[in-house]
């Protein structure tokens, strides 16, 4: 069996979905599948090509024993639409023309968002004589129009008939949450949807073997410090101005200290408002490798994981999660719905708070600096139920076998 994996994005750029794609390609090619990845040139997230590649000579590479065949794309760092949409519509044109050559596949899988790369899937799945799997991580364009990041009525018409264009052409339909594949179901009855959760690999993020990176002692942190990391995309969907006033309201408690590690589109508004707010218990750091994360988690206390108060994301269950609580790193969530329902209610591996709600967020923060050995007992039990639910190992086996019968 051969699949063909289609996703602007993809290592060695870091970030949810290259992780969680890889991962997943890694696994199945060890259950026996044939994986093959068609990709852009990496860019993100700082929208420039990495150096290694500029050259355009690195068209196809092997990583990890996975065969990456890589096309060309348009970057900007502007942030108005135009150049977003070139980006997205240069990789759709290119990713079709590189693909068109590639051979004949049982299955050509499609990572959205973008939506608009369903484009390019549905004639590469026609031209290589591949059923259509539609992998839905988002539910693009419905958060792209309740976020106001697009707002032209003539462009979301447009998005939304892709989107149902999309799925009637697809053999299968998988979604990363089961609000995703609830939606879906929903408006697409006669469909087949099956549940593709993210996870972790239990083995890299080990709390047992991982030591110490010395985290602490290159940013300066005192052992007494409770560290609350957010570590990802500081985009618009995670409202992270919350934690900011958060600070500001817990200026007089210096054991919590906040750290957000990442870049994205908000970072420069956010870094501004940590200036206008004169916030010392707040720091910005970069982005780093996947590699550096268990070492990292080794060190902080509690992982904050806000995203805003949209019935959106009622369904949402950031990866993010899931990389904290296999280190043992209780959640401080401010998301609710699935992922509340899984990891608090469930799971019993941290503190809710009501999204985009200062008050109570400054409430838990208090807690849990009083209590910090109820911090190592989430911890535990979140390994426990990730362990349990959420084993990338497993999760390729049932995907395999949802294959094997399609």
């Amino acid at each position: 069996m051969r699949l063909l994996i289609l996703t602007q994005y993809y290592p060695p750029e870091i970030g949810a979905p290259q992780n969680r794609l890889h991962e997943l390609a890694i696994r199945l090619k060890s259950e026996g599948i044939e994986v093959e990845v068609l990709t852009a040139m990496p860019n993100y997230p700082k929208m420039e090509i990495f150096e290694s590649y500029k050259s355009g000579k690195i068209k196809q590479e092997v990583i990890d024993g996975i065969q990456v065949y890589r096309s060309k794309i348009y970057v900007s760092t502007s942030k108005s639409i135009l150049p977003r949409l070139l980006n997205y519509f240069s990789f759709v044109f290119t990713s079709y023309w590189r693909g068109r050559k590639l051979g004949k596949y049982d299955f050509l899988m499609v990572e959205s968002p973008p939506l608009f790369l369903g484009y390019s899937a549905m004639r590469l799945a026609k031209r290589l004589n591949a059923k259509l799997i539609f992998n839905v991580s988002d539910l693009w364009p419905e958060s792209a129009e309740k976020l106001g990041i697009v707002t032209n009525q003539r462009l979301l018409k447009l998005a939304y008939n892709l989107e149902r264009k999309c799925y009637l052409r697809s053999h299968l339909i998988t979604g990363q949450t089961n609000g995703i594949v609830q939606d879906i179901s929903n408006r697409f009855s006669d469909k087949k949807v099956f549940w593709l959760p993210n996870g972790v690999d239990l083995s890299f993020y080990d709390p047992e073997k991982i030591q110490p990176s010395g985290f602490r002692t290159k940013h300066r942190f005192a052992s007494n410090q409770i560290l609350f990391f957010y570590g990802g995309i500081l985009g618009h969907a995670q409202g992270l101005q919350l934690i900011l006033h958060a600070a500001e309201q817990l200026k007089e408690l210096p054991e919590a200290q906040f750290i957000l590690q990442g870049a994205g589109p908000e970072k420069e508004m956010l870094e501004q408002l940590k200036n206008d707010l004169k916030l010392e218990n707040v720091h910005f750091l970069p982005p780093v490798s996947k590699a550096e994360m268990p070492g990292i988690l080794k060190e902080i206390d509690v992982a904050l994981v806000p995203l805003r108060k949209l019935d959106l994301f009622q369904g949402a269950i950031p990866s993010k999660i899931f990389e904290a609580l296999s280190m043992e790193v209780p959640l401080l969530l401010g998301v609710d719905g699935e992922a509340r329902s899984h990891f608090i209610e469930k799971a019993n591996a941290g503190l809710f708070f009501e999204p985009e709600n200062c008050e109570v967020l400054v409430e838990k923060v208090k807690f849990l600096v009083a209590n910090r050995e109820a911090i190592k007992q989430m911890g535990k039990n979140g390994r426990t139920y990730v362990m349990e639910n959420f084993n990338r190992n497993k999760i390729a086996k049932d995907f395999h076998h949802v294959l094997m019968n399609s």
